[in-house]
Formats: C-alpha cells, sequence, structure tokens
C-alpha cells in the first residue's frame, strides 16, 4: 500500500514470482520503494488504481505541472530492458511518448493513454490495417543502444533449436525444425538494421488523444520488420482466413512475404519448445501458433 493505494496486484506477483523465481520476488520486494522513489523525483502523486502487464506495473499519476501520466516499472528482462531506448528513438512518433527514464530500474515515466481501449476490441480489419501501419512507421535505423540484434540471436537460435527440440522429446515434425534452422542460418547473418518491435500485437495498441492510436510494452531488437509477423497472426486468429491475414499484413507493412513467412516459422518453432517445457501452459496463442506452423511451411 502507498497512500491507501494496493500498488501490486496479487495476481501480478503471483504469476511473474512462479514464472521467473528469486529475482522476480527480488523486485516485487523493492517495488513500494521504487514507485516511493521515482514518485519523489519526477514530482508524481498517484492519480488511480494500478495496471499491470506480464512483467510491467504500470501507475496512474499525476505530475506537479498537472499533465496526467503512468510510471511504468518493468521487471528487466534482455527483452524488456531497452524499452526506453526504442521510445526515445520514436520520440512518439506511432508510440506512446517518453518523459523520462532510468533505464537501470526499468523505471519510465509515459505520456498517459486509454488504457481500457485497444485494437483488441476494434474491428478485425481496422486492427489489422492500424497495426500494419504502426508496424511500418515504427521501423526506422536502429539507434544505438539496443543490444538485442536478430543476426546474432538467430545464430544462438541456429545451435539452440535442435538441441531443445531433442532434449523436449521432439514435440514438432522433424522437418518443420530443419527449416526453422535454415531460416536462421540464411536470413539471420543479413538481417536489416531497423528498429523492430518483437512484441507488437493488437492489445499493445492503445487509443490516445494526441494520435488515435499508439503502440505500447516493445521488445525493441534490431533486424528484419518481417520478424514481428507471428504476433499479427496468432492475435485473434479465428476472426479472418489465414492467407487473407498474412496477405494484408505484407500489403500494408510492406513487407517481404517469403521473408515474413521463414520468420514467422522460426518464432514458431521457439513458441512450441516454450510450450514443450510447460505442462500447464494455458497462453491463448498456443492454439494459434500449432495452426500458423504448418501453414509457414508452405
Amino acid at each position: 500500500m502507498l497512500g491507501g493505494v494496493t500498488l501490486v496486484p496479487e495476481f501480478f506477483a503471483t504469476r511473474l514470482a512462479d514464472q521467473e523465481g528469486a529475482p522476480a520476488r527480488a523486485w516485487l520486494d523493492r517495488l513500494p520503494d521504487l514507485v516511493a522513489e521515482y514518485a519523489d523525483r519526477w514530482g508524481l502523486s498517484l492519480d488511480g488504481p494500478s495496471m499491470h502487464g506480464y512483467g510491467g506495473l504500470v501507475l496512474p499519476v499525476r505530475r506537479a505541472d498537472g499533465v496526467s501520466a503512468v510510471l511504468k516499472l518493468n521487471y528487466l528482462t534482455p527483452e524488456t530492458k531497452d524499452e526506453p531506448v526504442a521510445l526515445a528513438a520514436w520520440q512518439g512518433d506511432g508510440a506512446v511518448l517518453l518523459y523520462d527514464s532510468d533505464a537501470e530500474n526499468g523505471a519510465m515515466l509515459l505520456e498517459r493513454l486509454e488504457a481500457g481501449r485497444s485494437l483488441e476490441t476494434e474491428p478485425i480489419d481496422d486492427a489489422v490495417r492500424i497495426t500494419c501501419e504502426l508496424l511500418r512507421r515504427l521501423a526506422i535505423p536502429v539507434p544505438q543502444g539496443i543490444t538485442r540484434d536478430l543476426r546474432t540471436e538467430a545464430e544462438g537460435w541456429a545451435e539452440e533449436l535442435p538441441r531443445e527440440w531433442a532434449r523436449l522429446g521432439e514435440p514438432f515434425p522433424r522437418k518443420m525444425l530443419d527449416a526453422a534452422v535454415e531460416a536462421c542460418t540464411q536470413l539471420g547473418p543479413v538481417a536489416d538494421r531497423l528498429l523492430v518491435n518483437e512484441d507488437l500485437h493488437f492489445e499493445n495498441v492503445l487509443a490516445a488523444q494526441r494520435e488515435p492510436w499508439l503502440a505500447i510494452d516493445p521488445q525493441p531488437l534490431a533486424g528484419d520488420p518481417e520478424f514481428t509477423t507471428l504476433s499479427l497472426l496468432w492475435s485473434r486468429r479465428t476472426e479472418s482466413a489465414l492467407d487473407d491475414r498474412f496477405a494484408a499484413v505484407v500489403d500494408i507493412a510492406g513487407l517481404d512475404a517469403d521473408r515474413a513467412r521463414a520468420w514467422t516459422l522460426v518464432q514458431c518453432a521457439r513458441n512450441w519448445l516454450w510450450f514443450a517445457e510447460d505442462d500447464d501452459c494455458d497462453d491463448p496463442g498456443y492454439p494459434s501458433v500449432q495452426a500458423i506452423g504448418p501453414w509457414a511451411m508452405r
């Protein structure tokens, strides 16, 4: 509690601690102190109940000048730690505006958007079009400070995927594994040097005032924009035919179809292995990934 407000929702804390273990529990224990520290540093007052994603706590706040904002505190992982670098590079062009940050502690002061309205509930054709337009806008030359690189990641996956596939009992056909490894070895070394958001999907695009829609919660890396295709295919999977959805994504975002299909297969293979590791997986994207993987082999 801080000023009568419950800072850390129980579901958020329990899930993160169960999945991430002792480091996450230590971070969760520090959260009240971190909130107090940044509220004091940035002159903030709490302005509503807390919100959260998987690894980030978001608190509506009001700045000393009366402007509404949100204080976001991330549990730092390789995927999340460069979020302020990406947001600073975009400067609010298609993404939530970053007012201030302390990257070492995963703290960010952000523009407040309409948290209750995302593209998850908009008509599917509009959701696809808007997200793909944002994908194209956000694919700027990668700035300094982005530590994840698709070239390096793909090199590691080419070795990791076969090893994990064998360890986990060969959970999907060998031909799909081989195709995913081939995509890593062929596309990885020549991946582009653009800023890519690996986690761009409909729930991560919120309504706003400055622009109608803005992206949030990026997981940035340097690479090909096609690498994020899967997140636009599995989300709301049953609401359009897969071929039609893929064609729209490629056309609107200006992607290379062959490259998008190949990176989609790599992403499916990675997800299959994560799901095979977790016998109790209830990720809503799992059935979609199972359907999309064989399609990507065509």
